[in-house]
């Protein structure tokens, strides 16, 4: 085994039980606090912090991987995720909105930490003229990190039901400490450290392509937050009369095929040659919330619209979110390469923040179908931008 493919062993390791906490934290926190009687804005409002500071962290990360080295960033990434699990093993009179917000906003630094860190350390371990390896690499690394995902959703229902909430938050941290203290002796040093020492004032892309590229995958992210993160589980729960076990179970099968499909998007996509993929697949991507929330409307069976509607979303925005993935990293400089990686994943945060803003307002206010034409919206923008991309080669295996 090359010590390349060792380190991306060990990257896509802590990546995996990091993402299997935060799937599994991401239900908890729904379900409990809808099962409290909170509304669908308050739920919401709860992962403000969450998805805010995913932004700053991003844009501030991508500076610390460069003067730090990835392998620190994503260790205080893992660190910080169990600091979050352990403030909400508190007692129930203690879980106030404050509080639970805090905590999330350290669950929020923690995944962008640790996320920036995987994608940006693979770049690394691939020599940039075999692009189809480097594609390859970044979809199995994102579709695992996702099948993973909707594992972890499965889990926080499953973790609810058995243990409770300050149980589940207890388990998931003890496991969660375990791989941090395997990743400091396993990562190696230095990994991703800039020799240039970037200043502050570089956290800013220069990049037209990246620029264009992050404001694409801001609109991609709001579009599946708006409908996906708050109002679809409470749709599911509410109209369609469905326990914890299910709504978790159905979300966990979503987020697990989704991660597949991301992970041999290559196959479906062949190499990339120019935008056009990235134009036409998010072109494609935008009709599908228009059709569910035209079929809604129309008066057709809900459940048949929502879930076959929901799969078809799935394919697509999965192959969407590959191609953007593998963009990025293919666009980003070798030396100081979290600094553009943490860029376009604060345009990645700040989607999620809007969607997830938009999903409890507008779901309250308006129903599942106003979030799903706003979504559309959403999808058709990031196709328009994608067409600013520059060309690029057809990328070699």
């Amino acid at each position: 085994m090359t010590d390349a493919i060792r380190q991306y062993l060990v990257i896509t390791g802590n990546y995996w039980a990091f993402t299997l906490t935060d799937g599994a934290l991401r239900m908890l926190v729904v379900l409990h606090f809808h099962q409290l009687g909170y509304s669908p804005l308050e739920i919401a409002l709860l992962f403000i912090f969450y998805e805010l500071f995913g932004v700053v962290t991003n844009l501030v990360g991508g500076y610390l991987g460069a003067r730090m080295g990835l392998n620190r960033t994503m260790n205080i990434g893992l660190f910080l995720q169990i600091v979050a699990l352990v403030m909400l093993a508190v007692p129930a009179a203690m879980l106030t909105v404050p509080w639970v917000m805090a905590a999330q906003a350290m669950s929020g630094i923690a995944k962008d930490l640790n996320k920036m860190s995987a994608k940006s350390g693979i770049k690394l371990l691939v020599p940039d003229e075999q692009q189809g390896t480097l594609y390859k690499w970044v979809a199995i690394l994102t579709g695992s990190k996702n099948t993973l995902k909707g594992v972890g959703f499965f889990l926080g229902g499953v973790l609810l039901v058995a243990a409770g909430f300050s149980g589940a938050v207890i388990i998931m941290a003890a496991a969660l400490a375990v791989v941090w203290l395997s990743s400091l002796l396993l990562l190696k040093q230095a990994l991703g450290k800039s020799k240039a020492r970037p200043k502050f004032s570089q956290i800013l892309s220069k990049s037209r392509a990246i620029n264009v590229l992050s404001a694409a995958r801001m609109f991609l992210f709001g579009a599946r937050d708006v409908w996906f993160v708050v109002a679809l589980p409470v749709y599911l729960h509410t109209v369609f009369g469905w326990d914890f076990w299910k709504v978790g179970g159905f979300m966990a099968i979503w987020i697990i095929g989704y991660g597949f499909i991301q992970a041999i998007a290559p196959r479906i996509t062949g190499n990339m040659e120019g935008k056009q993929p990235v134009v036409l697949w998010a072109a494609a991507l935008a009709v599908v919330p228009a059709a569910i929330a035209g079929g809604l409307m129309a008066g057709w069976p809900p459940q048949l619209v929502v879930i076959c509607g929901l799969l078809l979303f799935g394919v697509l925005f999965a192959v969407n979110s590959s191609l953007h993935s593998y963009l990025i990293v293919s666009y980003a400089r070798g030396d100081g390469v979290s600094l553009d990686v943490g860029f376009y994943y604060m345009s990645n945060a700040a989607g999620r923040l809007l969607g997830t803003i938009l999903s409890g307002w507008v779901y309250q206010a308006y129903g599942l179908e106003a979030c799903l034409w706003i979504s559309s919206a959403l999808v058709a923008m990031a196709s328009l931008l994608s067409v600013l991309l520059p060309e690029r080669r057809q990328a070699v295996a």
